[in-house]
């Protein structure tokens, strides 16, 4: 009796745990597959076209928040 328990609650244990690691890797695979995908349709903004009203804002930020 003791014996089957113990056999019934290693394989619920083992079942869980594969359900979770499955899940798991679906998620990593599914938000891989979504990253390249939003990469190729929507590349990252080049810092190159920041204007010079932006880094004179910036600037005025960063000046302020270190005087507090």
């Amino acid at each position: 009796m003791q014996n089957e328990l113990i056999n019934q609650g290693l394989t619920l244990m083992l079942a869980g745990m594969g359900t979770v690691f499955v899940f798991l890797t679906a998620l990593v695979i599914a938000m891989t597959l979504m990253s390249r995908l939003v990469g190729r349709f929507q590349p990252a903004k080049d810092a190159a076209n920041v204007g010079d009203d932006e880094i004179v804002a910036i600037t005025a930020a960063i000046t302020e928040h270190r005087r507090q």
